[in-house]
Parts: C-alpha cells; sequence; structure tokens
C-alpha cells in the first residue's frame, strides 16, 4: 500500500530546507512512502538539489504564497495559493492521503476546518500528543488548537483520545482524567468542574482529576484538557528534558572535574569504566524517550482528513518522525476508527437518550 505524504515545504523555521531534508529521510525509511513536498517550487529544488535523489518517490506542487508563523489565521482565506491551502486541498481531492506541515499551527487548522472540514458529531478538533511516562505514554489533548473550549468540548477530546489510544497505539480500556490543580472532584476552574461531571456520565472509562505531578506518573492513558494549558504543559516539558542535557552535559565536560579533579579521579575512573559503558545506552534511551523529536507531530483529531501538525523549531529528525505518524495513521485507518468509535460511543452511552447530548452538541 502506497501512502501519499503531502508536506508543506514552506513550513516552520527553517524551511524548506529542514522540510526537505526530512522528506528525503523519511523515504528512505519507509518504503510505503510517496511525498508531495508544496511549496515554491525554486527555492525546494535548490534544496533537493543538495541531495541524491534519483528513484525516490518525490513529487513537487508548487505553491507561490506562503504563510508566515506570526500571520493570523485569516491568511488562510488571503492566500489561496499558500502552501497550506493547496496542501490541503490535494488531500480533500483524493490525490493525497495525509498532510504533514511544521508551519502556522491556527493557520493549518483553519485551512483543514475550511478545506475537509469536520468528522460528523464533533465541534472542535483537538490536537493530541504522546506524553512519556515512567511507563506507557499518555495521550495529552488538546495541546494548542482550543485555547477557551466548553466543557463538552474537553469529553469530545475525551473520546477521540480513547478511540486514538484504543484502535491506533492498541492500549485497551484507556483510563480518562482531566488535568486539575487537585485529586477531589471539586477542585479546578469551572470548565474543569462541569466537564469532570459530564465525564462521569459519558461510559468513558474515567479516573478523576489529574494533577500536574501525576501526568508522567501515568495514572490515566488520556488526559484532556484545553490548549492553552496543554500548549504550557508540553512546552514546559520539552523545556525541562532540554536544559537537563545540557546540565549534565556542562557537569560531565565544564564544572565536575577540571583538570586537577581528573587526574586524582582517573584511577577510580578506569576501574568504573565498564559501569559507565553499560550505563550510556540506557542513558541514550532515556532521553530519546523524553525528546520531542521521537514522537514527530500531533494529530489534529477530529478533521475529516489526516493532518500532522509539528513544531516551528522541528529539525529533520522530527519532520521525519511527523511523517511517519501521518503513514500510521493512515495504515490504522484513523479517520475510520474514529467515525466508528464515535457512533459506538453514541450508541451505547446512558446519555444518548438525552434530547442534546452535551458530549456532541452544544447547548448554549
Amino acid at each position: 500500500m502506497t501512502v501519499r505524504v503531502v508536506l508543506d515545504a514552506m513550513g516552520g523555521d527553517h524551511a524548506p530546507r529542514i522540510p526537505v531534508e526530512g522528506a528525503l529521510w523519511a523515504l528512505r525509511e519507509l518504503p510505503e512512502l510517496h511525498v508531495i513536498l508544496v511549496g515554491q517550487e525554486d527555492r525546494i529544488r535548490a534544496e533537493l538539489a543538495r541531495h541524491p535523489t534519483e528513484g525516490l518517490p518525490l513529487s513537487i506542487v508548487h505553491a507561490s504564497q506562503v504563510v508566515e508563523m506570526h500571520e493570523h489565521t485569516i491568511a488562510v482565506k488571503a492566500k489561496r495559493d499558500a502552501s497550506i491551502v493547496v496542501g490541503m486541498r490535494l488531500v480533500r481531492s483524493g490525490e493525497a492521503e495525509a498532510f504533514v506541515s511544521m508551519g502556522n499551527t491556527g493557520a493549518v487548522m483553519a485551512a483543514a476546518l475550511f478545506h475537509l472540514g469536520r468528522i460528523p458529531g464533533i465541534d472542535r478538533p483537538a490536537l493530541a500528543t504522546v506524553y512519556p511516562t515512567a511507563h506507557r505514554p499518555c495521550l495529552l489533548l488538546d495541546i494548542g488548537a482550543n485555547t477557551d473550549p466548553k466543557p463538552w468540548h474537553l469529553v469530545q477530546f475525551a473520546m477521540m483520545g480513547v478511540i486514538y489510544a484504543e484502535r491506533v497505539l492498541g492500549w485497551p480500556n484507556p483510563r480518562v482524567g482531566i488535568l486539575s490543580n487537585g485529586e477531589e472532584p471539586g477542585k479546578g476552574s469551572i470548565l474543569v468542574q462541569e466537564a469532570y461531571r459530564l465525564l462521569q456520565e459519558s461510559g468513558l472509562n474515567f479516573i478523576g482529576n489529574v494533577e500536574g505531578k501525576d501526568l508522567s506518573r501515568g495514572i490515566a492513558e488520556v488526559v484532556v484538557t484545553d490548549g492553552f494549558t496543554g500548549n504550557v504543559v508540553i512546552k514546559h516539558l520539552e523545556g525541562t528534558v532540554s536544559f537537563l542535557a545540557r546540565f549534565l552535559k556542562a557537569q560531565l565536560t565544564d564544572g565536575a572535574l577540571d583538570r586537577l579533579g581528573l587526574a586524582l579521579a582517573l584511577p577510580g575512573l578506569i576501574l568504573a569504566m565498564p559501569g559507565l559503558v553499560c550505563l550510556l545506552p540506557s542513558l541514550r534511551r532515556a532521553f530519546r524517550h523524553l525528546d520531542y523529536r521521537e514522537y514527530g507531530g500531533a494529530p489534529l483529531l477530529g478533521v475529516n482528513g489526516v493532518v500532522i501538525i509539528g513544531h516551528g523549531r522541528s529539525d529533520a529528525k522530527a519532520v521525519k518522525n511527523a511523517i511517519r505518524v501521518a503513514v500510521r495513521a493512515v495504515k490504522e485507518g484513523m479517520l475510520e476508527q474514529i467515525r466508528e468509535g464515535l457512533e459506538s460511543m453514541t450508541a451505547h452511552s446512558p446519555m444518548s437518550d438525552t434530547p442534546k447530548n452535551p458530549r456532541i452538541s452544544p447547548t448554549v
């Protein structure tokens, strides 16, 4: 099965160089992949000329305009030939199965809504990401698509998160939590408290509130929150991991062992060398587990197409892994799984007899 993935070659802080490098890396690792680079053709070809590309399943679709990282989402309507817009049209027309961008998150979301639409039963899409924990990772959503959702939107996020976790990631009967500032049911904002009540009635495997300190403990496989809070949480994690890597490197190379200390410690280091050599692979695995680049990009759940959004500062490795996420979502039938899962949940929910299901339709 060939999976055609549109890559926004103009998206990100270092476009088109980084998207092109990531695309070529992905093509060499994923034999089922065909990449369609969308953007300013002359700039894309100039980057491709720096790499061997003969025989690679790669094509270019020209788009004359770019939605810059600082622009408002209205640019999606104003710039009809922007790479984001042209790419979404390729997915809508069936010329590609997925879209990947490291560009303006708001613009990607707006273009997806305009050109792909929503999955029936979903009011707002949500960005989901795998959050590393001590055991199995959890799925955290939303991380930036909705800064001011309503309570029933959080329940919709939970439903999509459960379906994605169960049917795409293979996690049976995932536990659902809501991010709050305390474990007790009465804690949290009005949004959290009302969403808590709706989640209790949803029929999902809801375990209650999850505090920030408990995210990394893995007590829930799906954790929902508003996009503002989720974005702060995920970027704080990335900053912490980056700090720890720099701190350990500095301690091991600059601060901990000066020349005199190294001379004094050398006999002990020689004796400890076998243990240190064994430890290094474990440290590498640990930091790889925490590295956002390993997870590539976040699926935009709820739109009627496979859309993956990555960081603007992504390097080629992150782009490659974002494409890998897109390929997996297509091969696992993510869209069909969410559609079927929503129908099943609605039919078997104890709230399904409610005239206006607050999980599905807003009442205000």
